[in-house]
Formats: structure tokens, sequence, C-alpha cells
């Protein structure tokens, strides 16, 4: 143990300790008695309980008193719904001496290595949510019970730009296997961080049983003894060191260099260390996670995760400019013009949210029963799948119908367009609207690139027109860009925020300009790319320009899933307002005009090449760049463009360009969004003379 009582303290003075706390407890079957060990941050489940260095001393302390009292067993719990959820990160980020990282990261294995080392039989009764560093003291133990009811098993580390490094790369590829390891700390974390299950959990090894909620704690002590007397014995899989360990290092391998390019140093150490795990040495794997951890902590890359954990979780739940809540109006029905995809699946989104009658409506009648039938099979799917029970399926179904008379709005609170993206068109919508909506009632556009305020124009009530843009596929990416036309009210947008909120989308405030945030950054960087090739860039080597940033996808891969047609239309759109910025590709016109959605075409084994009539469509001038070339522009061109957007307002300061990057876009938490890369790399200052965030802020202090 390195640290004291009071060099905690001065560690990390604000720390929300979680305290240990040990009592023995009598045990039907055992002689002696069981040092139950309880974690409890004195805040309720909605602040988890978490390890910084007071309460790694806590718990060091409980365990001094623990093993003074010999007792049967060591048994470890968390408080009401929750173990332990890993290190005290707020924590981290004030962190600035390379010594303070390495005693932090060498006490975590002092204090967890106890409960491993232990003659004593230890256990870990995981009464809630674990993850991180409490997944790896559960771990630590010999021993580990599992609650039905427990949500968030996870190891997130990699996903944040970090490794699992109090043990987790050591201990769990020697209890579950490699091949099993490497799903849970690396495929897991990196595919937006996905929890398990408490069955899926059980099921790998990672526990040794499974209980029900309701007397968890009870039966844990009964299993327990049961354990201590011989009467059971968990079964221990057999681990393949050998070719196993190998297949599974080269899936850890491709799996991290496809998702992050190289771009993650946490990703990568991961990898590594559980490499090293083969030889089961916990004296050498601590040593190397402990020095891997501590270079780790020190860098700018870890600290851009941090920056990109707090954004997410912290400023997406208190929006930058949202007006007062107490000024929403209350959503008792929901109305959809439009019926098509969009509109369905927003359709479900707010039936299965809000639980209020939806009512969507379009041209015609077959339009209108296909967009029902949509959500009404969506809802079967999920029955299916056992999400909800046939009650809820029958409820929710009964709320959504159809009609082709817009009087069926009349008593709708808010009704949210999802028709074709023109001007003229989405105009005459809510004109129309107008005559059948009661003046309260909020009209929403998920528009994605035009004006709100000139869509509102001709209105008799323009100050309840509000932009609600999602991002697609619906189900899936959090971000909502609620837009404030030149004449919106605060009323109308408070309610656009209560109702996202109840969608359980993070919600950005963005003033009315082209394309928003997320758009127009995209379109931009794409621009630089298509430029590029119609000057004679080869297509792979424009698709790949930008892989060290590790973005989820290439831009042309993008461009694809947008739909040429939409990037075509948005892209329009930006020339029109800023037209020596954003040019707009002959190429691409004759792209949307040949009908093609995808320039790369694959073979059999998964290799891409360029589609031969993409490419004799293409003319292609004699002015290539190279991949570094068109890299160093395309982030020049971001920074440019992010620089104008915060000049001219479209949000309150860079946290939100970076916020609605990461969660409507999938920008990697390690690249902090993107304007801490464009800090880092120099790139800000180059472009735009300053950086965009203070010093200190998703970097090292000084």
């Amino acid at each position: 143990m390195t640290f004291t009582v009071e060099q905690a303290k001065a560690a990390f003075p604000d720390e929300v300790v979680t305290r240990a706390t040990t009592r023995l407890i009598r045990v039907p079957g055992l002689d002696k008695q069981v040092a139950l060990i309880t974690l409890d941050n004195g805040h309720d489940h909605t602040r988890p309980s978490t390890f910084g260095p007071q309460g790694l001393v806590s718990l060091n302390a409980a365990l001094d008193e623990a093993f003074a009292a010999e007792p049967a067993a060591i048994a470890v719990t968390g408080k009401p719904f929750i173990f332990a959820v890993g290190a005290d990160l707020s924590g981290v980020e004030a962190i600035s001496d390379p010594n303070l990282a390495h005693e932090i990261a060498e006490t975590g294995h002092a204090v967890f290595r106890r409960l491993t080392d232990s003659t004593i039989p230890t256990f870990a009764f995981v009464n809630g949510a674990v993850m991180g560093g409490g997944l790896e003291l559960a771990l630590s133990c010999h021993y580990r019970t599992l609650s039905e009811s427990a949500a968030a098993i996870s190891f997130p580390e990699v996903f944040l730009g970090l490794f699992p490094g109090w043990g987790g790369t050591q201990l769990l590829p020697n209890l579950i296997g490699p091949d099993a390891a490497v799903t849970v700390i690396i495929e897991n974390a990196l595919n937006q961080n996905k929890m398990l299950k408490p069955a899926q959990a059980a099921q790998l090894g990672i526990v040794d049983e499974l209980l029900g909620s309701a007397d968890f704690l009870e039966q844990s002590l009964l299993w327990l003894a049961k354990v201590v007397n011989g009467q059971v014995t968990p079964q221990r899989k057999e681990i393949d060191r050998g070719a196993g360990w190998d297949a599974a290092i080269a899936r850890a391998k491709a799996i991290v260099d496809g998702k992050t390019k190289g771009a993650s140093p946490g990703a990568t150490k991961a990898v590594e260390l559980l490499e090293l795990a083969r030889a089961n040495d916990l004296d050498a794997g601590y040593a190397a996670e402990t020095q891997a951890l501590a270079q780790l902590l020190m860098d700018d890359t870890l600290r851009a995760g941090l920056y990109s954990f707090n954004l997410v979780n912290k400023r997406a739940k208190r929006p930058a400019g949202a007006p007062d809540k107490s000024l929403a109006r209350k959503v008792t029905k929901v109305g959809v013009v439009g019926a098509g995809l969009m509109a369905s699946q927003l359709a479900l989104l707010f039936v299965r949210r809000l639980k209020v009658p939806v009512v969507l409506t379009d041209v015609d009648q077959a339009r209108v029963d296909k967009g029902v039938s949509y959500v009404h099979g969506e809802i079967d799917k999920l029955l299916g799948k056992k999400r909800i029970s046939p009650d809820e399926a029958n409820r929710l179904k009964a709320l959504v119908s159809g009609s082709l008379d817009k009087a069926a709005f009349a008593d709708a609170d808010f009704v949210i367009e999802a028709v074709f993206e023109e001007m003229g068109v989405k105009q005459q919508v809510f004109g129309d609207l107008e005559n059948y909506v009661k003046p309260e009632a909020i009209l929403a556009t998920n528009t994605s690139s035009l004006s709100v305020s000139e869509m509102a124009s001709k209105l008799q009530h323009p100050e309840r027109v509000v932009g609600f843009h999602f991002f697609n596929p619906v189900a899936v990416l959090p971000l909502l860009e609620i837009v404030r036309g030149e004449q919106t009210d605060d009323a109308a947008l408070a309610t656009a925020f209560a109702v996202g909120k109840q969608l359980k989308k993070s919600s950005v405030l963005v003033s009315d300009a082209p394309a928003f945030v997320v758009n127009r950054l995209l379109l931009r960087f794409l621009g630089e790319v298509l430029t590029a090739v119609d000057e004679g860039t080869p297509f792979d080597v424009a698709d790949r320009a930008l892989e060290p940033l590790g973005l989820p996808m290439s831009p042309l891969t993008l461009m694809q899933l947008v739909g040429p047609a939409i990037a075509l239309h948005v892209g329009e759109t930006l020339h029109g307002a800023f037209p020596d910025r954003f040019p707009v590709s002959e190429n691409l016109k004759k792209f949307v005009a040949s009908g093609k959605t995808a320039v790369w075409q694959w073979d059999d084994k998964g290799n891409p090449s360029v589609d031969p009539e993409v490419a004799a469509l293409w003319q292609q001038g004699d002015q290539p760049s190279t991949a570094e070339q068109l890299r160093e522009r395309a982030l020049a061109a971001i920074a440019e463009e992010i620089r104008i957007m915060l000049d001219e307002g479209v949000v309150a300061e860079a946290q939100d360009i970076d916020l609605c990057l990461i969660l409507g876009a999938g920008w990697p938490f390690w690249l902090g969004g993107i304007t801490p890369y464009l800090d880092r790399t120099g790139v800000s200052q180059k472009v735009t003379g300053k950086p965009f965030l203070a010093p200190g802020v998703a970097s090292v202090p000084a």
C-alpha cells in the first residue's frame, strides 16, 4: 500500500469517497463468522460508487479489520443496486504528476490483490452495476455471485481510450479464456461500450452463481457456506495457452485495427497486456499494467477520452442554452406528417417512449397503411425478442393509427414533419397544418439542412416552429439537434427539450444555420475528399487519408450510408450559403444521376475495388494528392469551419461541436470529438491562430 490517508486526501481533494465498512455475520453451517465488507459512497444509485485514493485507503483498512477477525470467509458487496463502477475519473483529469499516476495504478493492484492472495476464501457478491475497477475487484476475489437484476456489467476502459488497469487484462483471460476476454475487454468496448446481461456474464464464467435479487445477500451467504464447507466446487474452464491464445490475440488485433486504425493507445496496449497474461504471472502482469497505466494517465489521448465521457454524461444532460424546463408544455398526443421510413421510425420512437397516441398521415391510404404496418411490425419484433410483454405490445399498437384527414391532429400537442427535403413542400405542409392544429401545438421539422426560420416565415404562429433533427438510424444514434428559428419562443423550445429527454435522446441547441452542426462538418470534409478525387487522387488513397484519426467509417463509406443523393442535396444547400467553402462536384451529380449508391464493390473475400461503372463516369484530373496532403487539407478545412461556426454562434462552445460529432456521427471518445485532436496536433493554432479549448481541458494540466 503506497498511500497514507493524508496523501490520499491531497491527491484527490474533491473525491466522492466510497467507504468500505466491515461487519461480522453468523452464517448457518459455519463455525466461524463471515467478514462482510460493504462499499458505499453515501449517495443513492444515481451516483455509483467509485474508487479514488481515499476509497482505496478505506477498502484497505476494511480488509485489515476483516483479516484480523480470522473469519471463515471474506465477502465484498455494494450499496443497493450498485456494486462499484471503477476508478474515480473526475479526479484523474486533475493529475499532472507522473509519480502520482504511478502511485494510483500501483495502489489499486496492491489493495485488490490482497483478496487474490488471501489464504482465507474471498467472495464478491455482485449485487448491482459493476464496471471497470469494480469488476476488477470482483475478479480479484476467489468466487463470485451475481444478482439477476444487475445492470451495466462491462469493461468500458477501451471505449474511453484506456484499458482495464487494476488486474482486468490479467485475471479475466485466465478465468474465462482469452477469446471470451477479447470479446469483453475489446470487442464490446469498441462496439459503443456494449454491456453484458447477467445471464451472459454467468455463461461466460465471469461469475460462479446467478441468484435472484429479492434475497440476494442471504442466498449469497448460504452459497458461500457451501463453498467453504466443500459442498459446492465452482467449475473453472480449462485455458488453451497455445493455438487458442494465438487466435484470440490475432482477433483482438484485427478488431483494434479495424475500429481504431491504431489511433487509440489504450486499445493497442490492451492487446499487448492480454498477450502477456498467457503466462499467468500476476507479478509480471500487474507490473506491466501499472507501468502502462501510469504512462497512459499522462497521455493527452486519455484526457480526450475523459473529456468525451464528461460531455456525454454531464453536458448532454444539461444542454447549454436550453430554456427553463418549467416552460415546457405537456404532450399527450403526437402527429407525424409522412409515413415513409423516417416518419415510421419516428412514430415508433414516440409511441415507445412517450406512450401517448401517435397518428401518421400521408398523401394516400396505401402509404398510411404501410407506415402503421411498419410500426406494428417493429413492435411485434420487440415482443418476439421478449423486450416487451404481450400486454405492452397490444397497448403500443393500439396507440398508433393513421389518417388521411389532418383533422386527426386537432388535439395533438406536438406534430413533426418528415416529408421530402424541399422548402416549398415543407412550407406547404406547415401552412396546411395551421388550419387544423391548436395555436399552442408545437410544429417540429426533421429537416437536415433547411432553414427553420424560412419554413416558419409564412405562418400565423411562427413562434411554435422548432427544428428537431434526428440522425439515422433513429433508434441507435442518441443525438437530437434542436434548432431555434428566428421567431421560436422559449415555450416551444422548452417543450422540444422536454420531449427530447423523454425520447432518451441527448439534445444540443443549435442556431438556424445551414445544415446545423453534424452535416455541415461532415460535408465540409467530404467535400475536400471528393475535390481531391476530382483532381486525380485515386479513390483508395482519398478514402484512406483520414484513417489515422480512427473514425468509425471512411468518407466514401459514409457517403454510401447517408445516400449520395442526400449528400448532394445537403451539399447544394451549403453551396448556396457558402459557395467558396462548399463546392458541388459535377462528378457527384453524374454519380447520383446514374442511380449508383456506392463507389466500392466487394469480392467474395471481402476485398474492395472501385465499381468499374463509377470509375468510367468519374472524370478525374491530373493533380493527385497524397494521403498525407489530403489529410492535412481536410483537417484544416474542419478547423476553419468549426472556428466560423463558433464565431457565428451556431452552438455555445466548442464542447457542443464535439458532443454532436460523438453522438451524431459516432466519432471516437479517444478523439474527444475533434477539437482536442485539432488542438493536440497544432492544426487549430496553425489554421485559426488559437486552440479551441483552454489548457488542461482534454489535455494534461501544465
